[in-house]
């Protein structure tokens, strides 16, 4: 399964590169986003290094999931798309 990462979790005033918002094709509603809860998120860098998190919730009524990385994202990984194991 596949996704892209939106953004980072984020307030007014601050930001969390560890964790991100992700959207998933196929996954419109908060209850399907739920079902993803616990999976394993990879992200691959250009170089070839992979950053491994975990879905830890849905974001928001549109099917979006909130992930929790192992190291904080570059900025160039907005944007990019990541697997779901």
């Amino acid at each position: 399964m596949e996704g892209v990462i939106k953004n980072y979790r984020r307030g007014r005033h601050t930001q969390n590169p560890r964790q991100a918002i992700i959207e998933i094709a196929g996954i419109n509603s908060r209850s399907k986003a739920f079902s993803l809860v616990g999976k394993a998120v990879e992200y691959k860098t250009p170089s070839g290094k992979v950053i491994r998190g975990k879905i830890l919730a849905a974001h928001g009524n549109s099917g979006a999931v909130r992930a929790r990385f192992a190291k904080g994202l570059p900025g160039q990984a907005i944007g990019a798309k990541v697997q779901i194991l």
